[in-house]
């Protein structure tokens, strides 16, 4: 076989694997069209004396500027006192113990049940934390929010219904977003993650499927926890993890998209990478953890297949740079080759990948704004997926740490509580840690300019818009990479 035929069939083989998952993609929104009237309900309200006890678990670890905003949203949580219990788990090793211990004297003075808990030494990281509070927790439920969240006082109200249920495990919210108007990077991550809790998880909860705890803005029951076999810390996502292991044991959960509880988006993007950097390695850990026993059990067939699909989601990224990587000696080596087959393979399958993207986004933002498409959207909806290509070398990088090496370390994403757009990040406490990602996607950048300019002397037309939205991606995240450093 010749070289040319090599490279062909391999850059083949990769363009059809992505263009399954983004069939895939299409399926979630086939599903999610199919059961949009399917809500769930609880199966009976609680009177005030049946109320459950809830512990509020609030992890935390050096979050000087978002910690007293936690504080306070937890205090005014509606619920009844004598059942509510706050768990403040506070790993700091800053100023943040300092302002927590002053913050909770003054709540508990409002009768609040408001404990401070400090360990000294951060073992298994927010999975340790939890799993220390949990042995002192007394409630019968367990709430939890990150430092970045804000839930508004009927949150707990509103969920804790679902658990007169006793088969419910875990009720999760959507995430809503404090700042997504601050920039165009908070808008495309605000973009990324409504297709994710209003499109997928909607979709998988409906269909009785595997859904995932989102880590925050969700309640536990205790004993499912338990049942579960407890938070690990085998993974750096503890949160995907005990979610698919209560499901494995014959737990419910149940989303609701309906109620929002509204969080920071991190506003650098060297955050965002390490964010979706250990979203992505954890998923990849998962996966190699629990995925070949899901799919040897008798669950049906479609809940095996979600899953699996759902696990090995970031396995895209690293098609995608393998792609990537090929397109040079691909524009090299598709000279023998007419254009109808460029046009009949090369393109469908392009168009698939792009479309499937688009139309999951746009029902995105359409179901909770009623509200339809236009050229602002047009223009973020390109702009993402060139984020989501110019973040293949990061998230590559994640899915084969986490499937080929044992590191477990945690690395926490800044908040920087800045929300309004006249507001600044640049004078907060806590950056993003720099790494040498940003000079791989600079090589990435050269390496496309020089693929685009064989593309053009070779005639091959088809493929430069493509080429052109990869190259944009990757200018963008470089850019930001470093620019927001400096």
């Amino acid at each position: 076989m010749h070289l040319s035929d090599i490279v062909t069939n391999a850059y083949d083989l990769f363009l059809s694997v992505i263009a399954l998952y983004s069939l895939h993609r299409l399926l979630i929104i086939w599903r999610f069209y199919r059961y949009r009237h399917l809500s769930h309900q609880p199966h009976q309200y609680y009177t005030d004396a049946e109320l459950p006890t809830i512990t509020v678990q609030l992890p935390i670890f050096n979050e000087i500027n978002v910690v007293e905003r936690l504080l306070q949203a937890a205090a005014q949580l509606n619920y009844p006192l004598e059942k509510l219990e706050i768990q403040v788990l506070d790993d700091s090793t800053d100023e943040t113990q300092i302002v927590c211990q002053q913050q909770i004297q003054q709540l508990k003075q409002q009768n609040l049940n408001i404990h401070h808990i400090h360990r000294r030494e951060r073992k298994g990281f927010k999975a340790g934390a939890l799993e220390y509070a949990l042995a002192i927790a007394s409630g019968d439920l367990v709430a939890i929010f990150d430092a970045d969240f804000v839930p508004s006082p009927d949150t707990l109200l509103k969920m804790v219904h679902y658990f007169s249920d006793p088969q419910v495990g875990m009720v999760q919210a959507r995430w809503e977003h404090l700042n997504r108007s601050y920039s165009t990077l908070t808008e495309l991550q605000a973009l990324m993650l409504d297709g994710h809790f209003v499109a997928e998880q909607t979709s998988r909860s409906r269909t009785g499927c595997f859904f995932n705890f989102n880590g925050t803005a969700g309640i536990w029951r205790t004993a499912a926890i338990h049942d579960a076999g407890g938070w690990q810390h085998a993974t750096v996502t503890e949160d995907l993890d005990l979610s698919y292991r209560a499901q494995m044991q014959g737990w419910q959960c149940v989303y609701l998209p309906n109620i929002r509880v509204p969080a920071e988006l991190p506003m650098e993007m060297n955050s965002f990478k390490s964010q979706q950097f250990r979203w992505a390695k954890g998923s990849s850990q998962v996966a190699k953890l629990l995925l070949p026993s899901l799919l040897r059990s008798k669950f049906p067939a479609h809940i095996k297949w979600e899953a699996f699909f759902h696990l090995t989601n970031n396995f895209n990224y690293l098609l995608m740079l393998l792609l990537l990587l090929l397109s040079l000696p691909y524009q090299l080596y598709v000279m023998p080759y007419s254009w109808q087959y460029a046009l009949f393979f090369y393109v469908p399958l392009s168009l698939i990948t792009s479309l499937s993207l688009v139309s999951f986004y746009v029902i995105a933002q359409r179901q909770p704004k009623d509200t339809w498409f236009s050229w602002d959207m047009l223009r973020k909806l390109v702009l993402l997926m060139g984020v989501g290509i110019g973040l293949s070398i990061n998230q590559s990088l994640a899915v084969c740490d986490g499937l080929l090496r044992n590191n477990k370390d945690f690395i926490r994403t800044p908040k920087h509580g800045v929300i309004g757009t006249t507001e600044s990040w640049l004078d907060k406490k806590y950056r993003a840690a720099k790494n040498w990602v940003p000079y791989l996607e600079l090589a990435m950048v050269v390496y496309l300019l020089l693929t685009i300019a064989i593309a053009l002397s070779n005639h091959h037309y088809l493929s430069l818009p493509f080429l052109v939205l990869f190259l944009a991606g990757y200018v963008y995240t470089f850019s930001l990479s470093v620019f927001q450093t400096r």
